[in-house]
């Protein structure tokens, strides 16, 4: 794949100026070395709290949350950070739940779920599902989950265990998730050594989250492996087109249209994995995050303007 003329010479710069801070052979670091580097590189790249925007810290259900708010808030967004479910916290995505909430004007609670290899699978998905059932308890009106790669396979396993639990969760917004596909197959073969995630880098972090092998029948752990996709609330996944990951995003969208649901599937223009990171940066970034806020922000209003859309 000849990736200089799909990505473009700001994405490129945000690519470089990652890879000092995160470099290719991170993946062979020790975790405590690799979560310290994702740190520093999240710094680097971090921004400050819009104006107006109030956080705290608390826990839901025992697990750590911050809550962030502007003004009342009619709409809950919870959101899941991405980082392969080894690394990443409430601060390496801080500045982006601030910026969600004041582009907004939604509640905002990210959650700080339990990482691998400490802890393996199902504790991440049953982090993820007790703060979203304490958020329903603590607040009224809708809810909308928010993920990105590793958060948003969170997100969606969220919504398929509590369909049919509560109405409350009127949609969910999935960036560049990492959720089930076949890794031998599609954007996991042709862009097998793109930038930022490389197919290697995918099989790592799965096997590091189970204690023997990935579960190949558990919705929990990778939401296209369920066989039943009806009556999910209305989805809009964002895909980044340089990403191993990037058919996660059609499939999952194609199985929720069989379902007769509603879903609309994004494929970012030369963006590369990550590139939440550089919607200060570069334009194509700053567009998707954009595209990205206006879903969250349609669909806590209820609202469905993309059936035009549907093989974007």
């Amino acid at each position: 794949m000849n990736y200089d003329d799909l990505i473009d010479p700001e994405t490129w710069a945000f690519i470089r100026k990652t890879e000092r801070f995160y470099p290719v052979e991170t993946i062979d670091y020790t975790i405590a070395q690799q979560r310290r580097v994702y740190d520093d590189m999240c710094q680097a790249f971090a921004q400050d709290h819009p104006a107006g925007v109030m956080s705290s810290d608390s826990d839901m259900n025992g697990v750590p949350v911050r809550i962030y708010t502007k003004g009342t808030a009619q709409v809950t967004v919870i959101y899941f950070h991405g980082g392969g479910f080894v690394v990443g916290g409430l601060d390496s995505h801080d500045d982006v739940c601030a910026e969600i909430c004041d582009q907004t004007g939604f509640r905002v609670v990210s959650c700080d779920y339990r990482l691998a290899p400490e802890f393996k699978h199902p504790a991440m998905f049953n982090d993820a599902k007790a703060t979203a059932i304490q958020t329903l308890a603590s607040f009224d009106g809708p809810v909308v989950l928010c993920g990105d790669s590793a958060g948003g396979n969170l997100a969606a396993a969220v919504a398929h265990a509590l369909r049919g639990v509560t109405d409350r969760i009127i949609g969910q917004v999935l960036i560049y998730p990492a959720l089930g596909g076949d890794t031998n197959a599609g954007s996991y073969i042709d862009h097998a050594n793109a930038p930022m995630l490389r197919r290697e880098d995918i099989a790592f972090y799965a096997d590091i989250r189970t204690s023997g092998g990935a579960p190949t029948d558990d919705a929990t752990f990778a939401p296209l492996h369920d066989t039943d996709f009806s009556n999910l609330p209305p989805t809009v996944i964002i895909s980044a087109q340089c990403d191993p990951l990037s058919d996660d995003g059609r499939d999952y969208r194609d199985a929720i249209l069989a379902a007769q649901g509603r879903a609309v599937w994004f494929n970012e223009t030369g963006l590369v994995h990550g590139y939440l990171r550089a919607r200060h940066a570069a334009t194509r970034a700053q567009e998707s995050f954009a595209r990205i806020v206006h879903a969250i922000g349609v669909l806590g209003r209820a609202d469905w303007p993309f059936d035009a859309h549907k093989n974007c």
